[in-house]
């Protein structure tokens, strides 16, 4: 996403459009971008650098980390800031930081029920088998006994 410093007025400059889903560059195959990355931004100069506020926006679909089932995701950056000292080139690549932002707000172990329209059919499984376990501990709170026989069953 390049700006051309000789277009921006003194007010600044308001923004809209796509870039390619590529500048992502994501290398990982639980991620893929599925539509172009969208941006409403104003932009800026001051005191030897151009500014760039406003809004990122990008489609995803990615791969639940629990039942690995793929689910579609809208990731969006609300307060994108980023600040470039010039260094007399014409032309500013923001780029790096638009892809930074989006990637820093990507959740760390994305679930399909993240939106609480579908139930996760791992997690319902985790919660099923994390409940017996707690049931387990349980009895054997109520029955130290009962830990011994396991034991001594483990034996034979």
């Amino acid at each position: 996403m390049k700006i051309h410093i000789k277009q921006i007025p003194p007010e600044g400059l308001h923004i809209e459009g796509e870039e390619d889903r590529d500048i992502l560059e994501l290398n990982d195959p639980s991620i893929s971008p599925l539509r172009p990355v969208r941006y409403r931004l104003h932009v800026g100069l001051s005191n030897g650098g151009l500014f760039a506020v406003g809004e990122l926006e990008s489609d995803l679909e990615l791969e639940c980390v629990t039942c690995l089932k793929r689910f579609e995701y809208r990731i969006r950056v609300p307060n994108f800031a980023t600040q470039v000292e010039l260094t007399g080139a014409e032309l500013v690549d923001l780029t790096e930081s638009v892809r930074e932002d989006i990637l820093l707000a990507l959740p760390p172990y994305p679930h399909c029920d993240w939106n609480g329209e579908n139930a996760c059919a791992g997690l319902r499984k985790l919660e099923v088998e994390r409940k017996s376990a707690i049931d387990e501990e349980i009895e054997t709170a109520k029955n130290p006994w009962l830990m011994l026989d396991k034991l001594t069953k483990q034996k034979d």
